[in-house]
């Protein structure tokens, strides 16, 4: 076995491994395998929601599939609101796949970060436009549309700013490595 070097530091001795020998904190795949499969999850149960709850809504129960799919230019709306968000899951997975290849502070990271900040922000801007069209609609439940749409949009906030700030530690921490190869 290889002995590491030691330090005085103050009164403690501190043990370093030999200078010879690269220390990376590899990054178990276990989790990161987990993470990417709940994320598929995710996107799947995403998915079968927005192909099963058309048919369950009140005016929609007796209806065909043409008159359901064809006939709402609402839920058209929603199934092109919902790509940023699956662009957002693509991202997220293959930025857990950079993370699970030891590559967690890389440019293609910092890119995917800024990418889900993106698609939250779009997201936002759907929900916003969601919100114009029920206003502007006759509907006997407006109230409860907005206030789901309003929450809706603070979660998309919250991931927005999450990404952001992450964007910036990755970003920053890419560019430190960067200094230090030179």
């Amino acid at each position: 076995t290889c002995q590491g070097e030691s330090a005085w530091e103050g009164d403690a001795i501190i043990d370093r491994p030999p200078s010879h020998i690269s220390v990376e904190s590899p990054v178990k795949k276990g989790p990161t395998i987990f993470l990417q499969a709940v994320i598929v999850l995710i996107g799947i149960g995403a998915l079968a929601l927005l192909l099963w709850e058309p048919h369950l809504e009140g005016r929609n129960v007796n209806a065909t599939v043409y008159e359901i799919y064809f006939n709402d230019p609402f839920l058209a709306f929603a199934y092109l609101a919902c790509t940023p968000f699956f662009f957002a899951l693509y991202q997220a997975f293959r930025m857990l796949g950079y993370i699970g290849q030891d590559k967690p502070f890389s440019q293609a990271t910092v890119k995917a970060l800024r990418t889900i900040k993106s698609c939250a922000l779009a997201l936002i801007g759907f929900v916003a436009l969601g919100e114009v069209f029920i206003m502007l609609n006759d509907s006997d439940d407006r109230a409860g549309g907005v206030v789901i749409g309003i929450l809706i949009a603070f979660g998309f906030a919250v991931v927005a700013a999450t990404a952001a700030m992450f964007e910036r530690v990755f970003r920053h921490a890419v560019e430190l490595m960067g200094s230090r190869a030179t």
